[in-house]
């Protein structure tokens, strides 16, 4: 555990109030590497280190790692640096920021990594102001602070930007009035500092400035490094799915040397994030619409016991308002070819008669047990005499999310209907807690919830047409409930 003596308590949801973060004088023993994917822009990248050479967070603890992403020709190490600072290049197959930056990840020694930009002068305390945050609990992912200002090569000399820096006058280096906010400040100002951002807490890390601690990275499983534009997305919500804390951290700042990165193509930079985002990020509804079609990431994994009414059940959740889900019909599984047998007195003649009827269909996989993938954000499991309507995974989900649950039972006839957030399964298991302790529990047997599993009541015979229609409406309800609208 990298957390404080004090212990890792626990955070419930994204509110993060009750944590102890160090403050005044203090003593830090987690070291740091600050990785900064880096190609071209020399001149900035004399000025982003002379800035780290003056930070206050103690010296022998601190490294830097520039990774090279093939500049021509190459980056150097400037006079004016931090003492444990080096260039690397990026290991072999693949270029551009994310994978630099996993690059550069696999070089660090660190117990916390901050990712910068190469064109980011940080504050004097940019740095500790990060990492005391990180001494009070060990599975946060901190937001820096910054600021876009005006620049053109020549505007500032390194010996000059660390004398300031050392000073603590970097705020003096520009004029704030004149400067640009982020973006995702508004998304904290009315999240009381995404303390009530819940699920959605991810959507804020963009690149610039960010730390979590190595641990947590690779549990992440890393930036993406398929994905060239919006990978900091993408990896904001593989740390979310690991189980990190989003913590915006505003008692330091840094400039941001230029005008964001998509400011001159800015339409044509979100066309090429949209599908690489919405086939990875379940969650971004407005990335993803919900249109009739399979997505690389499904929102839902719905295991379904392959038992009698498996069938009807699997059909009635594939043919449902929410379409990006995967069934997983569990049970023992034959092997396919048995050779010379009597194909009518074969004993495992109704799991074969089930695997062919789902044989050609994409979104449908048999296995032993529950398999559990990271990257889908909700685990249904569901028994096989369900009788879900075409509403029921929306509201299901929709109801775990307006309630801020991590888990959810539903009592129906013939068994239980429980949905598992993942992120908040990753975050139990890394600090040996229950669910209920950090995200909430809920198990409920009557209601809206029952009747979307246990199938319509029964009633008096209906205009067929009239009966259609309240179908329709109540599905699209629950779909603009799951959106959040």
């Amino acid at each position: 555990m990298l957390a404080a003596e004090a212990g890792n308590p626990f955070v419930r949801g994204n509110d993060y109030g009750s944590l102890t973060r160090p403050s005044g004088d203090w003593k830090p023993h987690l070291s740091v590497s600050v990785v900064i994917p880096a190609h071209g822009h020399q001149d900035k990248l004399d000025i982003v280190l002379a800035a780290l050479a003056a930070q206050t967070y103690p010296e022998e603890l601190l490294e830097v790692i520039v990774v090279d992403d093939g500049t021509e020709p190459a980056l150097r190490l400037p006079e004016r640096r931090p003492a444990n600072a080096k260039i690397v290049p990026p290991l072999p197959g693949g270029w551009a920021s994310a994978h630099a930056t996993n690059s550069g990840v696999e070089r660090a020694d660190g117990d916390v990594i901050v990712r910068l930009d190469s064109d980011m002068l940080a504050f004097a305390d940019h740095i500790e102001s990060q990492l005391r945050w990180h001494h009070a609990a060990d599975y946060l992912a901190v937001l820096g602070h910054k600021r876009f200002v005006d620049y053109k090569p020549g505007d500032l000399l390194p010996e000059h930007v660390f004398e300031a820096v050392k000073a603590g006058k970097a705020a003096e280096l520009f004029d704030t009035e004149a400067s640009e906010p982020q973006w995702i400040e508004a998304i904290i100002d009315r999240t009381d500092g995404l303390k009530t951002a819940d699920h959605r807490a991810f959507r804020v890390l963009v690149g610039a400035s960010f730390s979590v601690p190595k641990a947590i990275y690779k549990a992440s499983g890393g930036m993406d490094a398929e994905v060239i534009l919006g990978s900091d997305t993408i990896f904001g919500y593989r740390l979310h799915q690991a189980g990190a804390v989003f913590v915006p951290d505003n008692d330091s700042s840094s400039w941001h040397l230029g005008p964001r990165q998509i400011a001159a193509r800015g339409e044509q930079a979100k066309r090429y994030r949209k599908p690489h985002i919405a086939n990875r990020v379940p969650e971004l509804d407005l990335k993803r619409p919900r249109a009739n079609r399979s997505w690389a990431t499904p929102l839902a994994d719905v295991f379904i016991d392959a038992g009698p009414g498996a069938e009807a059940a699997a059909d009635k959740i594939l043919g449902g308002a929410v379409p990006d889900v995967r069934v997983t019909l569990l049970g023992e599984w034959p092997e396919p070819n048995p050779g010379r047998h009597a194909p009518l007195d074969d004993a495992d003649l109704e799991a074969r008669l089930l695997a062919e009827s789902y044989r050609g269909e994409a979104r449908v996989r048999l296995a032993a047990q529950v398999e559990n993938d990271q990257a889908v954000p909700y685990r249904i499991s569901l028994p096989a005499q369900a009788k879900p309507r075409p509403w029921a995974i929306a509201v299901l989900v929709a109801h775990a999310n307006e309630h801020r649950l991590g888990q959810l039972e539903v009592d129906i006839p013939g068994g239980t209907v429980k949905l598992v957030r993942t992120a908040a399964a990753a975050r139990a298991e890394h600090l040996g807690a229950d669910i209920a302790q950090v995200w909430g529990a809920e198990r409920v047997s009557e209601g809206e919830l029952v009747e979307a599993f246990a199938g319509p009541k029964k009633s008096g015979p209906r205009d067929a047409g009239g009966s259609g229609q309240r179908l329709r409406r109540k599905a699209r309800g629950a779909v603009r409930r799951l959106l959040g609208r």
